[in-house]
């Protein structure tokens, strides 16, 4: 059985990971209903025993997970006529065609990757691997992308 070739996807495309924005959104959720169920539920005199100082780290650490599952939710892979936009978290690195290697899925990895040459990989967090064959469909169509902004 032979494989049909991947049409590359009109441009520009985005590619969002599934499973790790739906966790980043469930897992705030719990985070903030946690501590806030925790709050409502301790007695008058716990609660004013609890210093200023207390409740700011309390807070900061919330707002700190917050932060990271936002960085998580964010991450993505932006193909234009131009070239690539690579969101990992809070970091975006643009690349011109001319710059973009080639993609690979190590068996295994949790996301692919860009093979930049000299021992130099770009991390696509904005796939991944536990998104099963929507993750398999995006590489494809990512390679199709590729090959077809890359050949000379």
């Amino acid at each position: 059985m032979s494989q049909q070739p991947v049409v590359p996807p009109a441009l520009p495309h985005t590619w969002r990971p599934f499973g790790p924005r739906m966790a980043a959104v469930v897992f705030g959720v719990v985070l903030v209903g946690a501590f806030a169920w925790l709050w409502v539920n301790f007695d008058d005199d716990t609660r004013a025993s609890v210093n200023v100082y207390e409740r700011g780290t309390v807070i900061g650490l919330v707002l700190l997970g917050l932060a990271l599952l936002n960085g998580l939710a964010r991450s993505r892979v932006v193909a234009r006529e131009d070239g690539l936009t690579i969101v990992n978290g809070y970091r975006k690195r643009e690349l011109a065609w001319s710059e973009v290697g080639r993609v690979r899925m190590p068996q295994g990895a949790p996301w692919p990757h860009l093979d930049m040459g000299e021992d130099e990989r770009v991390s696509l967090l904005g796939i991944h691997a536990s998104d099963g064959q929507r993750a398999a469909d995006a590489i494809r169509e990512l390679r199709a992308v590729v090959a077809a902004h890359t050949t000379a």
